[in-house]
């Protein structure tokens, strides 16, 4: 579907967002588009793609790449985008040195239109998207934003269980809950999600039981449901159910902008 609008899957961490995005992956490839998880192009062009390297005719490419590779996306066609997009990369970067570039608001959008050149239409998941909406708007100005919010308690318990090197991992229920409000809070202020337009809300227990499947599929104007395999809600240890008073008010604002 030729023209389809970007779509970008934003949530905070053990939220669900790596098992929705795998049914994304799926839909998107049987149309003939691309949905990378992970990938984070326009993450790290927001931090290595400024006014001041545009001015200086300096695009930092080796540390964009070492950053896309670090942790590379997952997905069907993960490692061939990330082929393209070092393609897009150097190329850009001399094309920076020579002073042929705009600015760097035009050179990130161009980026990001040229990494995903092909596909009949494209998406991204990648959580950090949700601490930087400004500048996410900025480079994919027609994307349509979809958030994936979990109860909290679900959410803090599962960061308590991760394994791994993770040195951002809370350490306490507390720490858990208010990293949770402090990620959930920019959606909440931002003016743009407030348009159903360009954003949709749905909530992980509704979308494994199909009725925000539902939803996303015609946010996406995609049906999702025969990839749907992926998502499961899983019952935990029993959590407890009280949240800190303003835990609970910006899940249940979270909620509300659901039924927008």
């Amino acid at each position: 579907m030729p023209g389809a609008s970007p779509l970008i899957l934003l949530g905070a961490q053990r939220s669900g967002t790596t098992a929705l995005a795998g049914v994304l992956d799926a839909a998107f490839e049987a149309v003939g588009g691309l949905f990378t998880i992970n990938g984070k192009l326009p993450y790290v062009l927001h931090r290595w793609c400024t006014e001041e390297d545009v001015r200086a005719r300096h695009l930092r490419v080796d540390e964009m790449l070492h950053a896309l590779r670090r942790r590379p996306p997952y997905g069907r066609r993960g490692e061939r985008w990330l082929a393209t997009v070092e393609t897009v990369l150097r190329e850009a970067a001399a094309e920076v040195a020579a002073g042929s570039t705009g600015d760097a608001v035009a050179l990130r959008r161009d980026l990001v239109r040229r990494a995903y050149a092909g596909a009949t239409r494209f998406g991204e998941k990648y959580n950090e998207y949700l601490l930087e909406l400004d500048r996410l708007a900025e480079t994919v100005p027609d994307a349509r934003w979809a958030l994936l919010v979990r109860h909290p308690s679900a959410v803090a318990a599962s960061m308590l269980r991760w394994s791994g090197d993770r040195p951002w991992r809370p350490r306490t229920r507390e720490a858990a809950l208010d990293k949770w409000a402090a990620w959930h809070e920019p959606w909440l202020r931002h003016e743009r999600t407030r348009d159903p337009a360009r954003c949709v809300v749905v909530e992980y227990g509704r979308l494994c039981a199909g009725e925000d499947l539902d939803r996303l599929s015609e946010a996406a104007a995609l049906e999702l449901a025969p990839f749907a395999g992926l998502l499961t809600e899983r019952p935990g240890p029993q959590m407890p159910d009280d949240l800190p008073p303003h835990v609970e008010r910006i899940w249940h604002d979270l909620l509300d902008r659901r039924t927008l």
